[in-house]
């Protein structure tokens, strides 16, 4: 009899689980950053941790994770779906736009930082070939950890957020040029030069023209894909396409070459300015929060403490000058770039880690013989503990910023506000059938922003075509609602044709923002009274109102005076009213 085929890396996946599904909401009620929970359980239960004692005790072996290389490329997915995501956030426009900071503040961030850390690598006696490597991986800061807590701090609209990202956005366009630097000192170990610069050129045209294919692939293919999947109204077969799209364009990147983040990055920006990508960023959410979870274990899972303790001094001493050496540099930078002096402060300090691209350079340097092992040992180290202390760093950042620019200016961005970019006052119709439609043309009268959500692809089309914002998604998620920014909306008006759908979002909207006035059209007085039970602050029932609207014309062909038909007609509808919200409070009170 046949064996059943065991699934590879489930004792370390469930541990990840259980592990996480602790970690966040212990560190979310301590007020405490998500990522330096994950940093602290991921170096308790590894290898160099409670994995220590897993051979002397049996039990352990079940709740710790030894093989840690095992779910790196499961944990590398997190970073892969967080650029997918910072796409999202962006476009062609803003990105053009910010172009003096992607190529001008970012070039000028990894020059210098790695000028600087080369310099101190020499000074300690190490060869020119390490100094070169260290300066250059080290410059590098993780996206990962930074975009995370911007994201958990919601900045990513702010001048922080902005030149933050714009220099990681560069650093990741630099891991191209190292990889190739690594690959001639490789050669050049080998003795031989031949064409070593020929080929260089050469796999920057192709890396170019990977980076051009990709671009034009997905504008001529990603809208009509997802158009396509929304016809199908299927969540399935829209996740399905979404993880599809991330993956392919990864994969395309990698196997050019180039850092697979950044192909997930230009999908993201490719759909950045369609209708879906409100829900493409809902549907994503959980992906990305898991596996950047698993992500930042790993990382503290690398930590050997035992080398720590050996060298406390040289390696604490080691973690603050790199964060001292980068935060001079960036922060400088960034005052130069005109800057305020509190935004410079605190990208200074954000961007102070060594990145996870350190492990690359450092893991392939040792393959090649390239750096001593020691050293490498103790990079690795310095580059883990790093990360590791980013949060809290971060966080005394904030502080420091704060007396900078004062606590009024502070909280203004803790609610992620951007005046300049996000809407404000405005009011979000779910559903945007021939009810949503005509409040739309009543609203662009009178000049109220809206933005509508609808699950109807094809009508979503034609409404984009005409300028409209209407995107894509499922109205009743809570999730959905905050993308639209519901926190600061007047008014959700719910004209959805599905019944139960209205009455979920009614009831998680109440629930999440309780002071948000929310009107819905109900089918009848029954689900009428629901809604109102639910919490929404008005109820329009069909019925009622095509009732009412027959019998005036009714009165008025049969000769009644127009006043007097108005008047019994109100009195039926203020009846109607004053039962429905009779019957809805007695609903509360049983």
């Amino acid at each position: 009899m046949t064996g059943h085929t065991a699934i590879p890396f489930l004792r370390e996946v469930v541990i990840f689980l259980v592990a996480s599904g602790i970690v966040a909401p212990v560190f979310h009620r301590l007020r405490a950053s998500p990522v330096l929970g994950y940093l602290i359980v991921g170096g308790l239960i590894g290898p160099h941790g409670l994995g220590l004692l897993a051979d002397h005790l049996g039990w352990l072996s079940h709740v710790v994770i030894t093989d840690v290389e095992g779910v790196r490329p499961l944990a590398k997915l997190g970073v892969i779906f967080l650029l997918f995501t910072i796409g999202l956030e962006l476009s062609f426009k803003r990105l053009w736009a910010m172009r003096r900071f992607v190529f001008g503040l970012g070039t000028l961030q990894v020059a210098v930082s790695a000028l600087v850390i080369g310099a101190v690598a020499w000074g300690w006696g190490h060869s020119l070939q390490t100094c070169v490597i260290l300066g250059t991986c080290l410059s590098l800061s993780s996206t990962a950890i930074v975009m995370q807590l911007l994201t958990e701090w919601r900045r990513l609209g702010t001048p922080l957020g902005r030149c933050s990202l714009s220099i990681l956005l560069f650093q990741d366009l630099a891991v191209v040029p190292i990889l190739f630097l690594l690959g001639v000192f490789g050669v050049r170990i080998e003795g031989d030069f031949t064409s070593v610069w020929l080929s260089l050129v050469l796999a920057l045209v192709q890396a170019a023209a990977v980076i051009g294919a990709i671009s034009l692939v997905g504008r001529l293919t990603l809208r009509p894909l997802f158009r396509l999947v929304s016809h199908a109204e299927s969540p399935e077969m829209f996740v399905a396409a979404i993880l599809l799209v991330v993956i392919a364009a990864s994969a395309i990147t990698g196997m050019a070459g180039l850092s697979p983040e950044l192909g997930a990055f230009l999908a993201g920006l490719f759909l950045a300015g369609t209708e879906f990508s409100h829900e493409i960023e809902v549907d994503i959410e959980p992906f990305k929060g898991l596996l950047l979870g698993l992500f930042f274990m790993s990382v503290g899972m690398g930590i050997d403490y035992r080398v720590i303790a050996d060298q406390a001094f040289w390696i604490t001493a080691s973690v603050a000058g790199l964060f001292i050496v980068k935060s001079f540099v960036a922060g400088g930078l960034c005052l130069a770039f005109g800057l305020p002096r509190h935004v410079s402060l605190e990208a200074g300090l954000l961007l102070g880690q060594a990145g996870e691209f350190a492990f690359v350079v450092v893991g392939l340097a040792m393959s090649l013989d390239l750096m001593p092992w020691d050293t490498s040992q103790f990079m690795l180290i310095v580059a883990s503990l790093s990360m590791l202390v980013t949060p809290l760093v971060a966080a005394a950042g904030q502080r420091l910023g704060a007396v900078l620019k004062g606590e009024h200016e502070l909280k203004r961005y803790a609610r992620g506000l951007d005046a300049a970019e996000e809407l404000e006052d405005h009011v979000i119709i779910a559903g945007f059938g021939r009810v949503g439609q005509m409040l739309g043309r009543i609203l662009s009268r009178e000049g109220v922003p809206f933005l509508a959500i609808d699950m109807n692809g094809p009508a979503i089309d034609e409404h984009r075509r005409k300028g409209l914002s209407v995107f894509y998604g499922d109205a009743s998620r809570v999730e959905m609602l905050r993308r639209n920014h519901a926190d600061v909306a007047s008014a959700v008006v719910v004209t959805m044709d599905d019944w139960e759908a209205s009455e979920r979002l009614v009831h998680n909207a109440r629930r999440r923002w309780p002071e948000l006035p929310i009107f819905a059209r109900a089918r009848d007085q029954r689900h009428a009274k629901q809604l109102l039970t639910l919490g929404a602050t008005d109820v329009v029932p069909e019925t009622l109102e095509g009732s009412l609207h027959l019998s005036l014309r009714v009165l008025s062909g049969i000769g009644m005076p127009e006043e007097v038909s108005l008047e019994l007609v109100d009195i039926e509808r203020q009846a109607a009213s004053e039962e429905l919200q009779g019957g809805s409070s007695g609903s509360e009170t049983t």
